[in-house]
């Protein structure tokens, strides 16, 4: 355990043992997901031909988040986080190792694979809200938001380097992707049970219907958590223009494969490089009219893209897009970690990571329709002043986020 005068001497979280190995087990866990999703992809379409069973892996991973949320917060209130999130890694490790000898024997059918996959879904919907909630108990209080950056800059650098990895080793053949994947979910589990963390005390109420939905009730409770929980839904929701990057890489902006790679990495490498600057220069005032600044950004940059010809300013914007919106992401997981009492982080961790889940999943969607509606352009033009629209009205509907000076409320 972490005591008082450890926590008085730490001044960052790079030098930090327990934040260590908290950062690089989840580039491994991320790196492995980003891994396994392309692989699976590339391996269903070869075995199958349809777009419909691609579409069915994504539900395969979807459906369990979903399903199993408020499970998901009561584990991890009640039990020990580092030790969660170690065995979510080690089932995504058996399950990847599934994949491989599934392959290797040649028994490996559609169907096996959305079962491993689901099986790997239900494995994340439990380790992301559990190692979201794992940091308020791995570094002091006061390191929090550079730790929220530092965390974001995993995920981001995960995005960036798990794809390409994962298509490279497939190349090699599908059951080389699915090994080091597994190895590196292993890895990663290794590494958290490893954590010296605080341990949370458990809530002594029995689980009643109450208790399931508590997480919700507090986030309702709180309209500076509320309100930025909900903005980033409907922001993302509404800002979905990556998912037609396959549309305007074609016809265009007239690329080949090389170019829509080039436009799916810029969000990324935007969001990793303003992760590692608010690392070292964490926002500490006028966190409110940042928040709202950072949206109306994402939203122009939206724009600027949508009417786009020319390739170079396309990944400018995206890279301007991504930057920005890591700003509301590390405020609103700093928010939500600094005025959560520990006792309740799960619980509201678990209905954080749905809404981003489901906002990531529906903002695609709501892209497509939107795209066949209107055309291509249209889409995201009207995604990115929905966006600066969203913005202005919870400016007036939560003027307490409006109004919020620092991250501690």
């Amino acid at each position: 355990m972490r005591s008082g005068s450890d926590a008085g001497q730490v001044t960052s979280v790079a030098r930090h043992p327990p934040f260590i190995l908290f950062w690089f087990g989840r580039v491994m866990s991320t790196l492995s997901f980003q891994m396994l999703s392309v692989a699976v992809g590339w391996q269903v379409y070869e075995i199958t031909g349809s777009a419909f069973d691609l579409g069915l892996v994504g539900l395969a991973q979807f459906v369990p988040m979903v399903l199993l949320t408020f499970v998901v917060g009561q584990v991890a209130d009640r039990y020990d986080r580092r030790a969660i999130a170690s065995i979510c890694m080690l089932v995504e490790s058996l399950a990847a190792g599934a994949l491989a000898l599934g392959t290797y024997y040649g028994w490996l059918t559609r169907d096996a694979i959305l079962v491993l996959v689901a099986l790997g879904g239900a494995a994340r919907a439990f380790e992301s809200p559990t190692m979201a909630a794992l940091v308020q108990g791995v570094v002091p209080r006061e390191l929090i938001p550079q730790a929220a950056a530092w965390s974001t800059s995993a995920t981001q650098t995960a995005h960036i380097l798990g794809p390409a990895l994962g298509g490279l080793l497939y190349g090699l053949g599908s059951m080389t992707a699915y090994v080091v994947a597994c190895l590196f979910f292993f890895l990663g589990g290794v590494l958290v049970a490893l954590i010296r963390a605080e341990k949370v005390a458990a809530p002594r109420e029995p689980v009643t219907l109450k208790s399931v939905f508590s997480g919700i009730s507090f986030i309702r409770s709180r309209p500076v958590i509320l309100g930025t929980l909900s903005l980033d839904l409907f922001a993302v929701l509404l800002g979905g223009a990556t998912a037609l990057l396959p549309i305007y890489a074609r016809d265009i902006l007239e690329t080949g494969p090389w170019g829509l790679g080039l436009l799916r990495t810029s969000p990324a490498v935007g969001a990793l490089v303003m992760s590692v600057v608010l690392a070292h220069y964490p926002i500490k005032r006028n966190v409110g009219p940042v928040l709202f600044a950072s949206l109306g950004v994402f939203g122009l940059a939206t724009i600027v893209f949508g009417l786009s010809s020319n390739l170079i300013v396309s990944v400018a914007a995206l890279f301007v897009l991504g930057a920005s919106d890591v700003v509301s992401v590390v405020i609103r997981f700093t928010l939500v970690q600094l005025q959560t009492p520990p006792e309740m982080l799960g619980r509201v961790s678990a209905v954080n990571s749905l809404f981003i889940g489901t906002s990531n999943q529906l903002g695609e969607f709501e892209s497509g329709v939107t795209a066949a509606l209107f055309g291509v352009v249209p889409a995201v033009l009207i995604g990115g002043a929905g966006t600066i629209a969203v913005a202005l009205l919870w400016m007036i509907w939560f003027p307490q986020l409006r109004r919020l000076k620092t991250l501690e409320g």
